[in-house]
């Protein structure tokens, strides 16, 4: 599909970044809880091959091109390395195949069948805004498109070329969503909350937003490629205790710090 991205090209590096830092401020206002989508069924998908090593972070956060958006290369140094991609010890124990957002970490699980999990650092809801519990990714979408609600319009009325009635903001650089979200649904039903990117990535480790959870964009790529649909998510503060909902296995010491087995900053 054609995406016309011209207008982009004639803008300044300041000019952008501007922009991205308005539409981002609108986001953190509520712009994450988008028209509600209905359930879809889905056909269970093939979880695809684990892999024993991520790569080195210059490759994973290297510049990129993806369906014809140049995200740039994100300045990993600058970021704590606790929020970067790395295999670690799962923590959780969870079943392999779930998704674990601790918030009480700003960290993102994605448990794996030999003991290990995939750990993302993640930006999440400020106070007032926080969601937890169990869902399952119901649909995954490419550029999402963001349609901020009517209250987030009437509050702002410079979203109103973005609002439901004018079709929301196609896909692309300057759109809050980033460059993947991963819809949540509880029971059927949509919960407005997703996993989605960030262009701004001294945003992770952070609770800024409107409640939703985000990934450095080329982190949500990375997730987006490695989870199915109908794969669990649980979202709660603290994974070292026995949980409710009969997710976990066990109860791990919660004081007990990941190991690390993936690649150190260099």
């Amino acid at each position: 599909m054609h995406r016309d991205i011209s207008g982009l090209t004639l803008m300044t590096r300041r000019g952008f970044l501007s922009a991205v830092g308005a539409l981002a401020a609108a986001s953190s206002l509520g712009g994450c809880t988008t028209e509600r989508r209905e359930a879809i069924p889905y056909a269970a998908e093939p979880p695809p091959p684990a892999t024993g090593s991520l790569g080195s972070f210059d490759t994973m956060y290297a510049a990129m091109v993806d369906d014809g958006f140049s995200l740039p290369a994100i300045p990993y140094q600058k970021i704590d390395p606790q929020f970067l991609r790395q295999i670690v010890a799962d923590p959780t124990g969870a079943r392999p195949g779930t998704v674990v957002v601790d918030t009480a970490t700003h960290h993102l699980y994605l448990v794996r069948d030999d003991g290990t999990a995939i750990r993302y650092g993640v930006g999440l809801g400020r106070d007032g805004f926080e969601w937890s519990g169990d869902a399952v990714i119901q649909w995954k979408q490419h550029w999402p498109k963001w349609t901020p609600p009517d209250e987030m319009v009437a509050r702002d009325p410079k979203l109103e070329p973005y609002s439901a009635a004018n079709g929301g903001m196609p896909g692309g650089l300057m759109n809050p969503l980033g460059a993947r979200a991963l819809y949540l649904f509880q029971n059927g039903q949509d919960t407005l909350f997703r996993l989605h990117g960030s262009p701004e990535w001294n945003s992770i480790g952070r609770s800024v937003s409107s409640g939703c959870v985000r990934l450095i964009n080329q982190d949500i790529i990375d997730l987006y490629d490695r989870v199915p649909n109908q794969t669990p998510v649980t979202v709660t503060s603290g994974v070292g205790g026995a949980y409710s909902g009969g997710l976990y296995s066990g109860a791990p010491d919660a004081a007990a710090e990941p190991v690390l087995l993936g690649p150190a900053p260099g």
